[in-house]
């Protein structure tokens, strides 16, 4: 047994040297974080302030904006080195608005179950003061539910969704070079 072992020692060794050196390299050179790679912060850049995400659909689900503007922030705070201020001299400002929150009825189509889809929409407006320029962009979701389902049932099961996938959206787009 031990001719055995030793006989293949040699070629096990031969795979584990190389694949060791491979993960010692490139964990040493931080090849192996993660992150966003289209995240683009100018060192310069140290300030953030956002504004509450004001909602002005005609139908407004209270918790929409609150819940949506503090995911935002911490979506921000938590994953770029930028720190929040409510200061008026950020040097960047995000400001958003609702815009649509809509419900529409698809027809039946062979015996199938019919389904709503709420639509969801906010507008971003992103303003650099340091470089007296602003970024302006509409992010809208579809949601669909069970036309059994009453606007109420379906929000109590959507909302966290909602917020969770229009935050990375808004997200995106300001941190993705637009």
């Amino acid at each position: 047994m031990n001719k055995y072992i030793i006989k293949h020692l040699g070629q096990l060794s031969l795979f584990i040297i190389p694949c060791s050196l491979f993960i010692i390299l490139f964990s040493q050179t931080g090849c192996l974080r993660y992150g966003f790679k289209d995240i683009s912060i100018p060192d310069s850049i140290k300030t953030v302030k956002i504004n509450i995400i004001e909602n002005r659909a005609r139908y407004v689900n209270p918790q929409l904006s609150p819940r949506l503007t503090d995911r935002v922030r911490q979506k921000i705070t938590g994953q770029t080195k930028l720190t929040q201020t409510n200061n008026d001299n950020a040097d960047w400002e995000i400001s958003g608005t609702i815009t649509e929150y809509s419900v529409t009825t698809s027809g039946l189509s062979n015996q199938q179950e019919a389904i709503n889809r709420l639509t969801v929409s906010v507008h971003i407006i992103f303003d650099n003061h340091r470089e007296d320029a602003r970024l302006e962009h509409d992010v809208s979701r579809n949601y669909d539910f069970s036309a059994n389902q009453s606007l109420q049932q379906a929000e109590s099961r959507l909302l966290d969704e909602i917020i969770r996938t229009l935050a990375d959206d808004i997200f995106n787009r300001i941190f993705s070079d637009w």
